[in-house]
């Protein structure tokens, strides 16, 4: 694919900059979009994931999959699948939890800690890495498909 590799930083200089961070993030998503949540325990991924669920219309408590791998929210423009994976002790993990289904054309999917799913799990379009600060979260968001990096750009409009 041909296109230019579109990253942004942000600075979200506490938990409620971070909820807003992903409702503007929100308002950019499509059906089919993976996304990758990546940072240590504690960097704010569930939190990211809880703002951006939040915004996208649910209304009912949004749990962190730790225990459960995947929680489910239908949404009234799609279905929205959040992945928690770090649980995994082996890639083969994937298979048997029979996750790949969730990946298609209708639904979006946010998934913390990919890497434990190794080369079974999708590719990502959009990869957020979060870091812990002493004050607040270092925020970044890189596009690795054309898809992906439309998404981006939606959101950079929104957020200037």
């Amino acid at each position: 694919m041909d296109f230019t590799r579109k990253c942004s930083t942000f600075e979200c200089v506490d938990e409620q900059a971070t909820l807003a961070c992903a409702e503007k993030f929100a308002l950019c998503l499509q059906p089919g979009l993976v996304i990758y949540l990546q940072g240590d325990l504690g960097s704010g991924k569930t939190t990211f994931a809880r703002g951006l669920i939040k915004a996208l219309g649910h209304t009912g408590k949004v749990k962190s999959p730790t225990y459960t791998l995947v929680e489910h929210y239908p949404l009234a423009k799609f279905n929205c699948y959040h992945f928690d994976l770090y649980r995994f002790i082996d890639e083969e993990e994937w298979e048997v939890a029979g996750f790949r289904e969730h990946f298609n054309q209708h639904h979006v999917c946010l998934i913390e800690w990919p890497e434990k799913a190794g080369h079974l799990c999708p590719s990502a379009d959009i990869g957020i890495k979060i870091l812990h600060q002493s004050q607040g979260r270092h925020m970044t968001f890189t596009a690795h498909t054309q898809f992906g990096a439309t998404c981006l750009e939606h959101f950079l409009a929104a957020s200037v």
